[in-house]
């Protein structure tokens, strides 16, 4: 359906422009195209640029294109100015048994709108065999039909045309038949089958036989049917209809089951002989779908929709048939009375929908076809829109209309017009059909974009990262559309010698300003630069603003010293005479800091000195002054370190070595200069000896810590060791210990040396010593005694005396 609608809009348009063109003469030459049936798609019919004597540009800028009402078999290439094949063309298909096959269609051109009418004709190809409606043909014939007996066999259909199309038939075998044709009234041939000899059913029941059909083409197409012959007794007179041909008229769109006509048919015979049946030949069963003939009556009545845009004639070929086999054949012609059912149909054929506001009146802005299927007055249409609005319409040509404007259109009061076009047959009922078309009225370029500022200040920081944002300036259009569409671009300058689009850049479409690099502030402080705000019309509008941009300063520059000039390869020393006053200037440091603002102030201390009760630095001048009197304990030599700060977030310092000989002469001073040398190697060796003698330590520390663990895990896997062995136990006595109670009964001094099993971990000994305070008293005979001394033991405890001064108190 959704085709059916395009192909139709299509017709419609191409009907338009054909009509517009002969309404202008402007249709130029006609070119005629003879081509073979069967092509495929893309084949070549011709090149149209050569035979109408166009120029390929001309198809180009002239927007060529194929305008066709009926078919869509052909298509333009217009860069190749040539004519081809859109689908495979069927001649039968497209014209069935017309001759000759064509089919016309325009090309159009436009500026200046030209119309070339172009016919191609299709030429027949012997693509199609004569084929009969049935693979068999029954025929009951009586014995008594006398020589010369017709038996129509109907005929076979070959879609071709000329001599491609059926030519003749043949028979085999041909004893008792020939063959005869037969023309109907509208011109159709069919093919009879002439009894030659009298039959006879006792002799022969039954006979077979072949009818070929024959086409004229190269090579010959043949097609062919089985004809069985039953013999049968005592028929010997064929129906005879009323009428060769019957005409009846039908509505379309009635019900189904209307009588539409009655064909009717008489038998000379009596009895079965004389009963009839009718039926509709096949030839014209395809045009019959839409009816239904009864067998027995012959009433023709409505089956199906008749539509009389699709069909307005239908013809029917029926056969009455008697029950021996004799037949006969009429023409029955229904003529389809038009009815009105058809809306008229609105198609555009060419529609501005966008206008310029200073578009003059009589304007065109859309062309409408308007089509009615319906015939008569049922096709006849009148077309209006509504009076208030600044457009007529106005018929052009048949079934043409052209929309125009009628008036000054003003795009600030109204940008869009919503015009309906209505469309009323004159049928009864009248039908109708309205189509609204949008209309846009377009912007004239007549605004410059505004920025929001006269001048735009932005400020950043030097040493910023490359592509951060510095700022956004913005422009409005008044204009709309692509008129009011904003690009910003940057105008080309120099700034100190380098291009400005190597140190900004901006977003054409946000007008958001970026930094392309990172900006030092003591290279560049501030610079201005232009944008240029341009809309998007053609040729656009522009307009320009400054933009000043401000590097601010950043504390990154330590101070540098110009005075003294600190060198490795000389010494430099200033000379202070003993005989000096207080406030004497020594010498003046001198710094500069090339940032700006507080982070270029510099302030002056004194870090390090040899004798720091001798001088002082000015904390804002780096002047340095004796703050009193010289001494002879005053060294010669003097080493003064001076740290230059500046007042920056945070602040950045620099150092500088002042050295100071205090002497009255030179020669006094040239005896200690070679020394300050010496004092840097000196610093430079006890600092390298302090980390040496840290490593040593350090070393040594580790190692002791290694020997005390070492010693610890080897005493207590000798333990473990000594517990799991079986040694008795054997007392000793000692001959220079008293005895451990304290009461003197021993005749000597012993001493106890105690030797335990493994087991004895069980009932371990132990000296304690009490909690009083214990004395002990050597007599003159070296006999030691202490008093209060008890020997405990205790389960799982080691048994030792708790007396610090034995050179060994139990071994185990």
């Amino acid at each position: 359906m959704f085709e059916g609608k395009q192909n139709r809009k299509q017709q419609w348009q191409g009907r338009l422009i054909i009509l517009c063109a002969l309404l202008l003469h402007i249709v130029r030459c006609q070119v005629r195209y003879s081509i073979p049936e069967e092509m495929v798609h893309g084949s070549l019919i011709g090149d149209l640029s050569k035979d109408l004597g166009l120029d390929i540009r001309r198809l180009k800028s002239g927007r060529a294109r194929i305008v066709s009402e009926e078919n869509d078999c052909v298509e333009l290439n217009a860069d190749k100015g040539i004519l081809m094949v859109k689908k495979r063309i069927d001649r039968e298909e497209l014209c069935g048994q017309t001759s000759p096959c064509s089919f016309n269609f325009e090309m159009v051109l436009e500026n200046p709108m030209e119309l070339f009418s172009i016919t191609v004709e299709i030429l027949d190809i012997n693509d199609n065999s004569p084929a009969f409606a049935n693979k068999e043909i029954t025929l009951n014939i009586s014995e008594v039909a006398s020589p010369g007996a017709q038996f129509i066999l109907g005929s076979a259909v070959d879609p071709d045309v000329g001599l491609n199309a059926l030519q003749s038939y043949s028979l085999k075998p041909s004893t008792h038949f020939t063959l005869k044709e037969q023309t109907f009234a509208d011109g159709g041939k069919y093919v009879e089958m002439v009894l030659q000899s009298p039959l006879d059913r006792e002799k022969e029941g039954e006979m077979f036989l072949t009818l070929t059909a024959a086409d004229g083409g190269n090579p010959r197409r043949t097609g062919m049917v089985s004809i069985k012959v039953n013999v049968l007794d005592a028929n010997d007179n064929a129906p005879v209809f009323s009428q060769a041909i019957y005409k009846a008229s039908v509505f379309e769109n009635c019900p189904k089951g209307t009588l539409v006509a009655t064909v009717i048919a008489t038998d000379a015979d009596v009895g079965s002989n004389g009963q009839l049946e009718y039926y509709i030949d096949h030839l014209t069963q395809q045009n019959a779908m839409v009816f239904t003939l009864s067998p027995s009556s012959g009433e023709i009545r409505v089956s199906g929709l008749i539509d009389y845009e699709k069909t307005k004639q239908f013809q029917i070929n029926v056969i009455a048939k008697d029950i021996g086999g004799l037949s006969k054949s009429c023409k029955v012609i229904i003529e389809v009375i038009d009815v009105n059912d058809n809306p008229p149909v609105i198609a555009l054929t060419s529609f501005s929908n966008t206008i310029p506001e200073d578009s003059p009146p009589g304007t065109t802005v859309a062309i409408v076809n308007v089509k009615d299927l319906d015939s008569g007055q049922n096709g006849n249409v009148n077309c209006s829109i509504d009076h208030s609005l600044p457009f007529k319409i106005e018929s052009s040509l048949a079934n043409y209309y052209t929309l125009l404007t009628n008036s000054v259109l003003d795009r600030e009061v109204v940008s869009e017009y919503n015009v309906t076009v209505t469309v009323v047959d004159k049928g009864l009922p009248s039908l109708c059909n309205n189509k609204t078309l949008r209309i846009r009225i377009s912007d004239v370029n007549d605004n410059v974009p505004v920025f929001d500022k006269s001048e735009y200040t932005a400020r950043i920081l030097e040493n910023n990262s490359p592509g951060v944002s510095i700022g956004l300036v913005h422009a409005k259009d008044e204009d709309c559309g692509q008129n009011a569409r904003v690009s910003y671009f940057l105008e080309e300058s120099q700034v100190g010698g380098n291009s400005i689009s190597s140190l900004i850049s901006v977003n054409s479409e946000t007008g958001e300003i970026y930094a392309v690099r990172s900006f030092d502030y003591e290279q560049i402080k501030a610079f201005k630069f232009h944008i240029k705000a341009q809309d998007g019309a053609s040729p656009p509008l522009n307009s320009n603003v400054t933009i000043k941009l401000i590097i601010q300063d950043q504390n990154d520059n330590v101070p540098q010293v110009l005075y003294p000039v600190q060198t490795s390869s000389s010494l430099v020393a200033e000379m202070v005479p003993r005989s000096a006053d207080v406030g004497y200037l020594v010498t003046k440091v001198v710094a500069v800091d090339v940032d700006s603002g507080q982070n270029a102030w510099l302030s002056y201390k004194l870090q390090k000195a040899t004798d720091r009760a001798l001088f002082q630095v000015g904390l804002q001048n780096g002047e340095i002054r004796t703050i009193r009197q010289v001494t002879d304990k005053d060294a010669v030599k003097q080493r003064l370190t001076v740290v230059v700060e500046d007042n920056g977030q945070p602040s950045r310092s620099a150092t500088v070595n002042v050295n100071v000989a205090v002497a009255d002469s030179f020669p006094e001073v040239l005896s200690e200069f070679t020394d300050f040398t010496n004092d840097t190697d000196y610093n430079d060796n006890l600092t390298f000896y302090l980390v040496l003698a840290l490593a040593v330590v350090s070393f040594l520390f580790i190692s002791c810590v290694v020997v005390i663990i070492s010693v610890k895990i080897y005493r207590w896997r000798q333990c473990r060791n000594f517990q799991h062995s079986n040694l008795p136990v054997i007392p000793y006595y000692p001959p220079r210990y008293a005895d451990a109670g304290g009461t003197g009964t021993l005749q000597q001094v012993y001493n106890y040396e105690v030797c335990m099993t493994t087991d004895s971990r069980k009932s371990d000994c132990k000296f304690a010593r009490p909690f009083s305070q214990n004395v002990l008293i050597m007599d003159q005979g070296s006999t030691m005694t202490r008093d209060h001394v008890t020997l405990q033991c205790s389960q799982n405890e080691r048994c030792f005396l708790d007396d610090p001064d034995s050179p060994e108190q139990v071994r185990r």
